[in-house]
């Protein structure tokens, strides 16, 4: 018998993936953590695949796990979108989105072109400024979402991993000045306080040239060849160049990337983009 996968057990699979717990995703799908379990053994029956792994802390998805969130993910979205569309129910409303500056340029031109035709009707804002500015922001109730960077052992839900690398001009001398100056963003950006740490341990001495939450300010630095910057991957522009190994700086750790929401109070719109953030980031 031909089986399918039905669209109330991925929604609920989704959530258990995204909180971590079954007791919080209960809460968010509108279930008992009993039901929900049934659904997750129901879910795992008809894949014929284990997809949670229990732990002390609550639950994490499996390789088979890690693999159907991505089609969950997927599948939710279209479907939301067909019966938005279909039914008349273009959202409305205004959006007040939080975003680094480094993921404002790499990610956010992809993530509106999506979602802004399926919901013309919507009015979005967005706040770009240094993580810990987004989420004091969040916190008092200044954003609906912010996308912000969380340290790889933080926990939780982390939609892109994304590396910390040093960066100079493609024209910088290979040998930079003793001490190294630095180009970092805010003294309690990731940034800032994981170049500090991969020198000290390396017992490179360094000093800070600029320190800044402005993107633009450590790129125009940076270009100038005043010092050498840290930024996540996927922002470094054209111009700059990563700098490997060989150049004799120690090696900077991967940092996550994850949403900010009030799962209780959240408005469809809200919860509408962030469906759309945890569909398409991923694959940007």
């Amino acid at each position: 018998m031909a089986h399918s996968l039905d669209i109330d057990l991925l929604r609920s699979f989704a959530a258990v993936a995204e909180t971590g717990a079954l007791s919080r995703a209960a809460e968010r799908v509108s279930r008992s953590q009993a039901a929900l379990s049934m659904q997750m053994k129901r879910l795992e029956d008809l894949v014929a695949q284990p997809l949670l792994r229990r732990t002390g802390r609550g639950v994490s998805l499996t390789v088979q796990g890690e693999r159907l969130l991505v089609h969950a993910r997927r599948i939710l979205s279209a479907h939301d979108d067909a019966l938005a569309e279909l039914s008349g129910r273009s959202l409305t409303g205004t959006l007040r989105i939080g975003c680094p500056d480094d993921y404002a340029q790499a990610f956010l031109p992809a993530l509106l072109r999506g979602f802004a035709p399926r919901h013309p009707a919507a009015a979005i804002a967005v706040v770009c400024a240094a993580t810990p500015r987004l989420e004091e922001r969040w916190q008092r109730g200044g954003l609906d979402l912010a996308l912000v960077s969380v340290a790889r052992s933080a926990g939780g839900e982390i939609l892109r991993h994304e590396d910390l690398v040093w960066v100079a001009p493609r024209g910088a001398p290979a040998a930079w000045p003793d001490p190294l100056p630095l180009a970092l963003g805010d003294p309690d950006t990731l940034d800032h306080r994981a170049a500090r740490a991969a020198l000290d341990k390396a017992g490179r001495s360094y000093r800070i040239a600029y320190a800044s939450g402005s993107l633009s300010g450590l790129l125009a630095v940076t270009r100038s060849e005043q010092a050498v910057a840290v930024l996540t991957r996927a922002a470094v522009p054209p111009d700059l160049r990563i700098l490997t190994r060989s150049s004799g700086l120690p090696a900077l750790p991967r940092i996550g990337l994850t949403i900010r929401m009030d799962e209780a109070h959240a408005t469809p719109l809200t919860r509408a983009f962030a469906a759309h953030v945890r569909s398409v980031l991923p694959a940007l």
